[in-house]
């Protein structure tokens, strides 16, 4: 273990959260926000006051420290960066551009998000070739992830830590290699990844792929902050495009040629939008800085909380029939703990009836900590769901 945050150091910064206050154990899913969050939210309003329509090009200051923020824990030297209000959006996109006439596959997992999982389904029900490999076990997804590319393959879709297991996905690099010489693209979901467990592209072989992930977790942002991470020399051309793309020849456009695009991830912006959330995670990603929240350091702190929470659960000696923490080797468990337990949606409900916020998807149930909490707080977390238990019987 390296150097874990002091949580009672940090704790002061989230004050209008309340985070010494109360139980937070959302940390996988909606991470409290510093209050350097707030007064830049009151700073996008009174930049709007005093600019109205002017206030883009400000507005645009943010973004760029947006697209720096998430370039820095991607570790990416050569791509770009395309920022949107959700990951739904940039995947969209990214799917309009793919030669589905040609390459009418799409090869998955049964592990993946909501974003993909449902509209990968609707992409099956319209025509679509889907492949889905089981997320089960991990430790060989991707390899029968590159088993399954072939040539008609448009695109391979994969995460890189299971959100309902938080398990680490090893061995990406392979999906890269078969993508490549079958000419096939590769999105990499890293939402349950970036700033809790250390990302870089290029040890993870991941150059030449698109990655997408957001703010709304573990990078504390909240939400209208996601990316898709564009690599260098793209020249997919969405179908769902904004006028954002041409944004800067647009009073060179011709309406009656062909559609241009802007240059690298230009290509998959959007329209008009909302831009406080940049102005708050600009701020936050500062305050990260400032904080030497560096995602090394804050794997040491998951880890050491996760372990925390494992440890203390173990300690309960439930039966593993009613509850049991998902197994997998310690260095590939991501940013929670799931307990894999045959009544997740009584035990997360009750837990919250007694003070703990959680969630569960299926039956596991999910406590995700985060770097402001204390370890009595994390032993208070699981000491609640062990009077759960007790009472559901």
């Amino acid at each position: 273990m390296g150097n874990p945050i002091a949580a009672v150091d940090l704790a002061r910064h989230y004050s209008r959260f309340r985070v010494s206050e109360r139980l937070l154990f959302t940390g996988h899913s909606h991470q409290a926000w510093p209050d350097v969050g707030f007064e830049a939210q009151q700073r996008a309003w009174l930049d709007a006051a005093e600019y109205v329509d002017e206030k883009w090009m400000r507005a645009e200051e943010q973004a760029a420290r947006v697209r720096a923020g998430f370039r820095r824990l991607l570790n990416d030297r050569d791509g770009d960066i395309a920022i949107g209000q959700n990951t739904h959006e940039l995947v969209t996109r990214l799917l309009s551009a793919l030669p589905l006439a040609s390459r009418p596959r799409l090869v998955t997992t049964d592990g993946e998000f909501h974003t993909v999982r449902r509209q990968i389904d609707r992409l099956a029900e319209a025509g679509l070739a889907i492949v889905r490999i089981p997320a089960r076990p991990a430790d060989a997804l991707a390899e029968r992830l590159a088993t399954a590319v072939d040539d008609r393959t448009a695109c391979v879709l994969v995460s890189s830590v299971l959100f309902e297991t938080a398990e680490i996905v090893p061995g990406l690099d392979a999906i890269a290699r078969a993508c490549s010489a079958h000419g096939a693209e590769l999105l990499v979901d890293a939402y349950h990844h970036l700033n809790v467990v250390p990302f870089d592209l290029d040890a993870l072989g991941l150059g030449r792929a698109f990655v997408t992930g957001g703010g709304y977790k573990y990078c504390q942002l909240g939400e209208g902050n996601c990316f898709l991470r564009v690599p260098s020399g793209c020249t997919l051309r969405p179908v769902l495009t904004g006028w954002f793309s041409e944004f800067a020849s647009l009073e060179h456009t011709d309406s009656h040629g062909r559609v241009q695009y802007g240059a690298g991830a230009a290509r998959f912006a959007g329209a008009t939008y909302d831009p406080v959330s940049h102005y708050r995670a600009a701020a936050v990603f500062d305050f990260h800085v400032e904080q030497g929240l560096t995602p090394e350091r804050l794997r040491d702190t998951s880890r050491h909380q996760v372990g925390i929470l494992m440890r203390t659960f173990e300690a309960l000696d439930v039966d593993p029939a009613i509850a049991r923490v998902e197994p997998m080797a310690e260095d590939r468990r991501g940013g929670f703990l799931a307990i894999r337990a045959r009544r997740a949606g009584e035990l997360s409900r009750s837990l919250r009836a007694a003070g703990v916020l959680n969630d569960f998807r299926g039956d596991v149930l999910r406590l995700g900590p985060a770097p402001y909490l204390c370890d009595d707080q994390l032993r208070a977390a699981v000491g609640a769901l062990g009077e759960v238990l007790r009472t559901l019987g």
